[in-house]
């Protein structure tokens, strides 16, 4: 069986071991793979492997001995999901490997937004500190977030995990869900989602991407926030309306933004988020701790193994 992994350094940049999958064929791994060259990688393949690299219609009419491409990642936009299904190709993808690592992530934003830790971490190694005439110093108001309310668009895994962090540190928890209130945990309370734009300290985005989420931040919903609420998005960029994101930011409509998503990535250099005021950005890194992209191999491993003997797990394209 000829195995090809078309972009393997954004789950394994060398801290990893490809070991396990190595074994189970004829195995060769690119680090990336232009668009323009997956029909000659591809070629003669039984098993195609993808984290981003897009795999078309095309492809899989051209690639004839292929049949499974393991999605390195747990959505599947990169796959022509109908065609695989018309021809037959098992596509499997890697459900709930880093719902810990995303909501670590959450916080991570959260209390670099609120108390500043990098920002004073670099004033003191210039000096600031050692020069100051008080024995503390701050430059704008720190925040607790004891008691303060967080709405959760999305009540999913990571959602939930969320949740439970947020609990832990003494926040009101409210939720944009399908489950009504009876279903959710105690000390959750269901709001529809313009009250929680409108009422909430924090809110934090879950849901996945669709016709009906594009964009669902965009201006009159920032204006229905506080101007010391706080948007944290770890979830997909094109859930919000980044042009109307950075006009909020700058004209201080509300107080700052923790994004770990953008709509394009990598972005282009004049996405005006790059330059927002209060806007904090890190490159798609939630998923990444070491210990989820673990997880992920391993799942990758015996999404492929129970493939070869016929019992199909996490298949998307049934």
């Amino acid at each position: 069986m000829k195995i090809v992994v078309l972009d393997g350094y954004g789950l394994n940049p060398g801290d990893l071991s490809w070991t396990d999958m190595e074994q189970l064929g004829d195995f060769t791994v690119y680090d990336r793979t232009p668009i323009e060259m997956v029909l000659e990688r591809g070629a003669n393949a039984d098993v195609l492997i993808t984290n981003k690299t897009v795999i078309t219609a095309q492809h899989m009419e051209a690639l004839t001995t292929l049949k499974y491409i393991g999605v390195l990642a747990t959505g599947y936009n990169v796959v022509d999901i109908k065609a695989a299904k018309a021809k037959g190709i098992v596509v499997t993808n890697i459900p709930a490997y880093s719902t810990r690592s995303v909501a670590q992530m959450v916080f991570a934003h959260l209390l670099n937004i609120t108390q500043q830790v990098g920002y004073y971490a670099k004033e003191n190694r210039n000096g600031r500190w050692s020069k100051n005439s008080d024995f503390c110093y701050w430059d704008a108001p720190l925040i607790e977030l004891y008691g303060k309310k967080i709405g959760l668009i999305g009540y999913g895994n990571t959602g939930q995990a969320t949740a439970a962090i947020a609990i832990a540190m003494g926040m009101q928890v409210c939720v944009y869900s399908s489950k009504p209130q009876f279903l959710l945990p105690q000390g959750i309370q269901r709001m529809t989602m313009d009250e929680i734009f409108s009422q909430c300290d924090v809110v934090s985005l879950h849901c996945p991407l669709t016709t009906d989420t594009k964009e669902l931040v965009c201006e009159s919903r920032l204006k229905m926030m506080k101007s010391t609420a706080i948007l944290i998005n770890t979830g997909r960029g094109a859930l919000i309306n980044e042009k109307d994101l950075a006009d909020a930011l700058n004209k201080g409509v509300i107080l700052a933004a923790g994004l770990d998503v953008l709509s394009l990535e990598p972005p282009t250099d004049d996405n005006p988020l790059l330059t927002a005021k209060n806007c904090y950005i890190t490159p798609h890194i939630a998923w990444a701790t070491k210990e989820a992209r673990c997880r992920l191999m391993n799942i990758a491993v015996d999404n492929l193994k129970s493939f070869i003997a016929g019992k199909i797990i996490n298949n998307v394209a049934k």
